[in-house]
């Protein structure tokens, strides 16, 4: 196997077990705050009764469902995921509320399930920043997008302007690198590249911004559901360092209180028609 082919591999199975490991506390206690984020890119995306759409990355499924809402029995969405735990969330909450146009399925956006050309809009709520090969995403998302089908995506800004991605890059810094280099909650702070990436496969997209966010009570409640899971590896000491550098960074007046300030970035596009 050629060395990119298996840094792919690892890198997927890397993020899958971490994702894998989520589900509960993401529902519980992400799910709600990134709900302005949610609410943001269903406003921008627009949704019609009966279109078919495509949430890439749909996590516990919180998109696909709002957009199942929307576009009615005449319309379907399709949420896709890399975690098998998180579709099991998503499905549950999905039948829990009776909805029937919405089906979740296993996949990434490097190899979306689905045919050419079937999707009318594609949503990604803070998932491109995970994607291996974002060129390769882009051309998947151009592939299964109709001629004048719509993309919405979300992604972060960098960490002086974002403070979840301040956070968990600090605490990232005290564990091992990942197995492959430029994913993470900051990759996309700067999305040009990425722009570039989606006009050579055929979607117009351009920027638009908006400062969001939420809040946690104290540091331990933000460290638990912000980077509890991802480094539950890491030795005592060095889990004890990690939480020593963020605390002085993020709260340096002591414990308490915070509010998370999150400039939030929408990347909205189109398919070309030819």
């Amino acid at each position: 196997m050629s060395q990119p082919l298996e840094r792919d591999r690892e890198g997927l199975a890397w993020q899958r077990g971490i994702w894998d490991r989520y589900p509960e506390l993401y529902r519980q206690e992400v799910d709600r705050r990134f709900a302005p984020v949610v609410e943001q890119v269903i406003t921008r995306a627009a949704l019609q009764p009966g279109q078919h759409v495509l949430d890439l990355g749909t996590g516990t499924g919180s998109v696909a469902l709002q957009a199942a809402s929307l576009i009615g029995p005449g319309g379907d969405v399709l949420g896709v995921d890399i975690s098998p735990e998180m579709l099991t969330v998503a499905q549950h909450r999905g039948t829990a509320v009776s909805l029937t146009n919405v089906h979740f399925r296993e996949g990434r956006a490097e190899a979306i399930p689905a045919e050419a050309a079937h999707f009318h809009v594609v949503l990604a709520s803070l998932s491109l920043m995970y994607a291996i090969d974002r060129a390769a995403a882009a051309r998947e998302m151009a592939r299964v997008l109709r001629p004048g089908g719509r993309l919405v995506a979300a992604v972060w800004a960098g960490p002086e302007q974002c403070d979840i991605v301040l956070f968990q890059q600090t605490a990232g810094r005290f564990a091992p690198p990942p197995p492959v280099p430029g994913v993470g909650p900051g990759a996309l702070a700067d999305p040009t590249p990425f722009l570039q990436q989606l006009a050579d496969a055929g979607i117009e997209a351009h920027v638009e911004t908006a400062t969001l966010g939420f809040d946690f009570d104290d540091f331990l409640s933000a460290w638990t559901v912000l980077a509890g899971v991802t480094t539950a590896q890491l030795s005592p000491e060095r889990q004890q360092e990690a939480q020593v550098a963020v605390r002085v960074l993020m709260w340096p007046q002591g414990d308490g209180p915070r509010h998370f300030r999150n400039l939030t970035q929408f990347i909205v596009g189109q398919r070309r028609a030819s």
